[in-house]
């Protein structure tokens, strides 16, 4: 499958340094910062540093190097925002949407970290 990545769009512009973010951990391969429009207390993007437009391409194109750091990001991340389950923390929730009915807004991977609030059940049944 061919994906095409916009050079354009709002991740790659930050990644870049053309717009600023409110920086929350930066490695070799990510960088996690907070979302413009939070929809909990703690909502933390965390994006890969190369040209990757969904899940499943960063899995069949990207180096393990960028694959195994880009996991321990989102995972140092839920720990920063102190929502690791354990030790009187309730947890948080990933969400990394892919193409029009995955409802994806930014084409250029990337996981939501929500924490901070109970968020109710994933999708309603029925």
């Amino acid at each position: 499958m061919a994906y095409a990545y916009d050079n354009e769009n709002i991740f790659a512009r930050i990644l870049r340094g053309e717009i600023p973010c409110d920086k929350v951990l930066e490695t070799d391969h990510a960088l996690a910062f907070r979302d413009i429009a939070p929809k909990t207390p703690d909502h933390v993007l965390v994006i890969p540093k190369g040209a990757y437009v969904t899940w499943d391409h960063f899995a069949a194109k990207a180096s393990d190097a960028e694959v195994a750091d880009f996991v321990r990001a989102v995972g140092k991340v839920a720990q920063m925002v102190d929502a690791a389950p354990g030790d009187g923390k309730n947890g948080y929730r990933l969400i990394s949407n892919a193409g029009t009915d995955g409802v994806q807004e930014v084409p250029h991977l990337h996981v939501h970290v929500l924490a901070g609030r109970p968020l109710g059940w994933m999708i309603r049944p029925g």
